[in-house]
């Protein structure tokens, strides 16, 4: 049992640096780094979020997100808000520059995705879809001690969500 367990999380270990690379091959062109798509498309889904919170959920130290933050506004794609609860604190938003590029990094990962998915049935792909969801809930659920891990939990277990 426990090769089994070993090989399911090489497994999706395997298969999140696959896509990660793949995306970031298709996207090269666009002039960000991987990791700034990261902070991108987490802004696009929760606009406002803190710092201190986006850098728990992109598993990275905040000061290297701080870096992140720096390059972005510099470019235009995002704006920090002082926390009206907070004052020490930032609130991030993308701007209307970046809508366009969200808008394209989502259809480069449409992209990926249906070629990767190719051989897969519509029911194929929504048994799978309903599967990661449960495993998803199922770690969300012992391993993310924060209220936006009991979101993606609920969104997993109602089949909503990313």
């Amino acid at each position: 049992m426990s090769t089994q367990r070993e090989s399911i999380g090489f497994l999706f270990g395997d298969i999140a640096r696959l896509s990660r690379k793949a995306f970031n091959q298709r996207a090269s062109s666009l002039g960000l780094s991987l990791a700034q798509w990261r902070v991108l498309a987490v802004l696009s889904r929760q606009q406002g979020i803190n710092q201190v919170t986006l850098a728990e959920m992109l598993e990275i130290q905040p000061m290297t997100l701080v870096r992140q933050i720096d390059r972005l506004e510099s470019l235009g794609l995002v704006t920090r808000h002082q926390d009206p609860d907070d004052r020490r604190a930032s609130r991030l938003m993308l701007t209307e520059a970046a809508q366009p590029l969200i808008g394209h990094m989502r259809r480069i990962a449409d992209a990926l995705w249906n070629e990767a998915l190719a051989e897969f049935s519509a029911d194929e792909r929504a048994a799978l879809i309903a599967v990661l969801h449960r495993v998803k809930s199922g770690l969300a659920a012992e391993a993310c001690p924060h209220a936006m891990c009991e979101h993606d939990a609920g969104a997993a277990r109602t089949g909503s969500g990313s």
